[in-house]
C-alpha cells in the first residue's frame, strides 16, 4: 500500500510540475493575412452573392455531434425528394445554411460537394470514428495536465478524421467555387462572448483571407467543446488592411443604440484592428453562444444596418417567398436524480448546468428569430416600396407582375418531436458523440427526410412554389 501511495504521490507531483512549467496543448493559427495583391494576378475566391431566387429555402443546423450531422443530412435528402417539377426539387432552391457544431459537418460537406455527395457523406458518417484518436481518459496524469492547460485534445487529434477522411485539404475557396448556397459555420468568440461566423466579412475585419482557410479547421472550431478540445486560434493581421474600418463602425460608435449586443460587436471589430487589444482570437463550440446558429444572422444584420443584409440588394428585389427551416437535433432532458431526494452528484450538476445554459440560449434565440424574420420581411417591403418610379418600371419590365409588397418570409422548426413519440424518444436518447452505430446513422437520416415530408409548413411552401412555377 505504501508503494502504491508513494507512486500516486509521485504521479500527482509530476502532473503538478508539468502544469507549472509547460504551456500545455494549443492550436497554432492557420488563417493567412489578406494578400497584398492577388497571386499570379488571379481573382481571389469570394463568398457567393445574389443567392436568393423568387422562391428560396434557408436552413439552420443545430449542434449534437454525429446525431445532428445525420439528422441534418436527412433534412437535405428530404428536400431533394420534394419535386418542384421534372428537373428540380426544393433542395435546388436552398440558398443559405447556418450551422453549429455537428451540424457544421453536414453544411460544410454539402457546400463542398453538393447533392452529388449526399450518399457518400452518409457512408462517411457510418464508417467514420471521430473519437478514435481522442484523449478522453481522466485517469492519466498527463491528460489531467492537458485538461488544466485548456483542453484534453488539440486540433491535431481530429486531423486524421476531419482532414484525412472528410474534407481533405479543401478550403473555403474550394467551396465558394460551387456558388450557392451561402454557408456560415459558427463558433463562439471566447473573449467577446459572441457568435463567430466563418464568413468573408468576419475574416476581412481581422484582415485575414477566408478563401485559403481550411474547411476542416472551421468545422473543428465549431465543434470544439470546451475542455474536451483546446480552443481553435485565429490571428489578427491589422497591418495587412490597406483601408480603414468600414463606415458603419463609426456610425455604430456615434449612435445612441443601447443594445449590449451592439456594443459587444463594436468592441470585437475594433479589437481585430488593434494589436494592443490582443493578437489572437480563441474560438470554441458554436453551441455555447447559440446551438441553433441563428444569432450570427442577428449580429450581421445589426452590423450591416441595411434593410436586406446580409442578402444583397439584388436578392431583396428578386425574392418573393422564403422558408427558413430551423433544424433542432438537441436531446430531451433525461435524468434519474429527480426520483429521490438525494442527488444530483457533481458530474450531473455540471452537465445539467451546461445543458440548461445551452437550451435556454437556444429557446431565446429561436423566439427572437421569429420576430426578427418578420421585421426583416417588413424592412425589405419598405425598401422595395420606396424605390424611385423608374426603378420600379425597370423591375416590372424585367419581371412582369412584380409587386413591391409581394414578399413573405416564414419560419418552421423541425425536431425529433415531429415524429411519432416512441421514435422521437429513441432518437433523442442517441448520445452526442463523434461515433455512432451505423444503424443509428441510417435511422437519423431517414427520420430527417421523413420530418420534412411531415412538416405542414414545408408542404404548404412546396404547393405555393409549384403554383408559382406553373404561372
Amino acid at each position: 500500500m505504501r508503494g502504491q501511495g508513494a507512486s500516486r504521490l509521485c504521479s500527482i507531483a509530476l502532473a503538478a510540475a508539468l502544469v507549472g512549467c509547460a504551456a500545455g496543448p494549443y492550436n497554432l493559427p492557420r488563417n493567412l493575412p489578406l494578400p497584398v495583391r492577388p497571386p499570379d494576378g488571379r481573382q481571389q475566391p469570394h463568398e457567393p452573392t445574389d443567392v436568393l431566387d423568387d422562391v428560396s429555402v434557408a436552413v439552420s443546423f443545430s449542434g449534437g455531434g454525429i446525431r445532428a450531422a445525420a439528422f441534418s443530412l436527412g433534412i437535405l435528402q428530404g428536400l431533394d425528394r420534394q419535386a418542384l417539377d421534372e428537373r428540380s426539387s426544393l433542395l435546388d432552391q436552398l440558398s443559405f445554411i447556418t450551422s453549429v457544431s455537428g451540424g457544421s459537418l453536414t453544411s460544410a460537406y454539402y457546400g463542398l460537394h453538393g447533392k452529388e455527395g449526399l450518399l457518400k457523406f452518409q457512408q462517411l458518417l457510418k464508417d467514420g470514428d471521430g473519437e478514435a484518436t481522442l484523449r478522453l481518459s481522466l485517469f492519466n496524469p498527463l491528460n489531467l495536465w492537458r485538461l488544466w492547460s485548456g483542453g484534453l485534445n488539440a486540433r491535431e487529434d481530429l486531423k486524421g478524421w476531419l482532414e484525412g477522411q472528410v474534407f481533405g485539404d479543401a478550403t473555403f475557396g474550394d467551396m465558394y467555387k460551387r456558388g450557392k448556397p451561402l454557408i456560415w459555420i459558427n463558433a463562439t468568440n471566447l473573449e467577446q462572448r459572441i457568435a463567430f461566423p466563418f464568413q468573408e466579412r468576419t475574416l476581412e475585419a481581422m484582415c485575414s483571407d477566408i478563401g485559403s482557410y481550411p474547411l476542416s479547421e472551421a468545422v473543428a472550431a465549431s465543434m470544439a467543446v470546451p475542455l474536451v478540445f483546446s480552443p481553435v486560434v485565429l490571428e489578427n493581421f491589422p497591418e495587412r488592411c490597406a483601408e480603414a474600418l468600414p463606415v458603419w463602425v463609426d456610425q455604430h460608435a456615434a449612435s445612441s443604440d443601447p443594445s449590449l449586443l451592439s456594443k459587444a460587436l463594436l468592441s470585437a471589430v475594433k479589437s481585430a484592428r488593434d494589436r494592443g487589444a490582443g493578437r489572437y482570437l480563441k474560438l470554441v463550440d458554436g453551441g455555447i453562444s447559440d446551438n441553433l446558429g441563428l444569432t450570427s444572422l442577428h449580429q450581421m444584420r445589426i452590423l450591416l444596418g441595411t434593410p436586406y443584409g446580409p442578402w444583397t440588394e439584388r436578392d431583396a428585389l428578386r425574392v418573393r417567398r422564403l422558408l427558413f427551416i430551423v433544424v433542432d437535433s438537441g436531446r430531451r432532458p433525461n435524468v434519474r436524480w429527480n426520483q429521490s431526494i438525494a442527488g444530483p452528484n457533481a458530474v450531473d450538476v455540471a452537465s445539467a448546468s451546461i445543458d440548461a445554459a445551452i437550451d435556454t440560449n437556444a429557446r431565446l434565440s429561436y423566439d427572437s428569430f421569429l420576430a426578427e424574420i418578420k421585421a426583416w420581411e417588413a424592412a425589405i417591403v419598405r425598401y422595395r416600396c420606396t424605390l424611385p418610379a423608374e426603378r420600379v418600371g425597370a423591375l416590372v419590365q424585367e419581371k412582369p407582375g412584380w409587386r413591391c409588397d409581394d414578399v413573405r418570409f416564414e419560419v418552421t422548426r423541425i425536431s425529433f418531436d415531429d415524429l411519432e413519440p416512441s421514435r422521437a424518444s429513441r432518437l433523442s436518447a442517441i448520445p452526442t458523440r463523434l461515433r455512432l452505430d451505423p444503424g443509428d446513422v441510417d435511422a437519423l437520416v431517414e427520420s430527417g427526410a421523413e420530418a420534412i415530408e411531415r412538416s405542414a409548413a414545408s408542404q404548404a411552401f412546396l404547393r405555393d412554389a409549384r403554383a408559382d412555377q406553373a404561372r
